[in-house]
Order: structure tokens, then C-alpha cells, then sequence
């Protein structure tokens, strides 16, 4: 039974493994393979989120590989638009940015205050929803030209609206948890 357990820290593993050829796919500008590759990689997340908690097969290493595995993901597709002018090199820095803010604030937070927990929180849910509609969007639009640009641009501003919310949300939220702590 034990060995069932690791299955979705085994998907989340498949899912980083992925990150490379979804990143050489789209500097290779061959939209189309990289889009059914991220398609997978969103089908695996689903997934190994699916089977750890129908079946209980939470474990401590999943909760560290499944959104290590989405962070690589999303900020490894960013940084390659970006490389290949696809996204502007703000909203690259912009994602990148609030990930460090986040990474740097639980490494932190761990160290002075205490374990970090908890779900993320509704603005992070939708945020990440955000970053993906604009991967694939932006990639979506290289393989089907009448995607108006207008759509791209709106998305971008919606983009940088959640990940601004969602990064001071944080910052917020463990701020006022440090503050009751000690």
C-alpha cells in the first residue's frame, strides 16, 4: 500500500521532468508540440492532486513536489516567451518576482517564526489559473494568428493585477501570522 502512496509524488516528478521539453519546444518556437506537452502537464497535475486525495496519499514530499512542479512550470514558460519576445519582459520579472518574494518569505517565515502551512489562498488559486490562460493563450495565438492581440493585452493586465494581489496577500497574510506568533 505504501508504494500506491508515491504514485501522485511520482506524476509530480514525470511533471518537472517535463519543464525542459516544454522550454526547448517553445525557444524552438514549435508552439504546437510545446502546447500538448503543457496540456499533459496540466492533465498530471490534476491528476496527482485527483489520487492524493481520494485515496489519502498525501505525503509530506508531495506537498513540496506538486507546487515546486507548478512553479517550475509556469515561471520556466515566462522566462521562455519572454526569451523569444511572446510576453513582455515585465510581466516576466513581474511572475518571477512575486515567486522569489513568496519563496524568500517561507524560507523566512520557517526559520523565525515556525512551520509554514495552509492552502494557498483564493487570489494564488486564481492567479495561477491567470499565468496558465496566458501560456496557453500566447502560445494558442502562434499557432492560430487570428487571436486578437487586444485579447493578449487585456489578459496581461489581468495577469499582473493577480500576481501584484496575490504576492502582497501573501506578504500580508504571513506578516500578520508573524505578528500573533511572537
Amino acid at each position: 500500500m505504501s508504494l500506491l502512496r508515491q504514485i501522485p509524488n511520482v506524476i509530480s516528478i514525470f511533471r518537472i521532468l517535463l519543464v525542459v521539453p516544454i522550454v526547448v519546444l517553445m525557444l524552438g518556437q514549435q508552439y504546437a508540440q510545446a502546447l500538448i506537452l503543457f496540456a499533459v502537464a496540466g492533465f498530471s497535475d490534476s491528476l496527482d492532486g485527483f489520487l492524493a486525495k481520494r485515496f489519502n496519499w498525501q505525503t509530506w514530499i508531495g506537498g513540496l513536489l506538486d507546487p515546486l512542479a507548478d512553479k517550475l512550470l509556469l515561471v520556466s514558460s515566462f522566462i521562455a516567451l519572454g526569451w523569444v519576445g511572446l510576453l513582455p519582459w515585465w510581466l516576466v520579472g513581474l511572475v518571477f518576482l512575486r515567486d522569489l518574494v513568496i519563496v524568500t518569505g517561507a524560507v523566512i517565515y520557517h526559520f523565525r517564526v515556525g512551520k509554514v502551512g495552509g492552502e494557498p489562498t483564493l487570489i494564488s488559486k486564481v492567479n495561477t489559473f491567470m499565468q496558465i490562460a496566458v501560456v496557453l493563450v500566447v502560445v494558442l495565438a502562434q499557432i492560430f494568428p487570428q487571436i486578437p492581440l487586444s485579447a493578449l493585452t487585456i489578459l496581461f493586465g489581468i495577469v499582473a493585477g493577480t500576481t501584484l494581489a496575490s504576492g502582497v496577500d501573501y506578504v500580508v497574510i504571513w506578516w500578520k501570522r508573524a505578528r500573533q506568533h511572537g
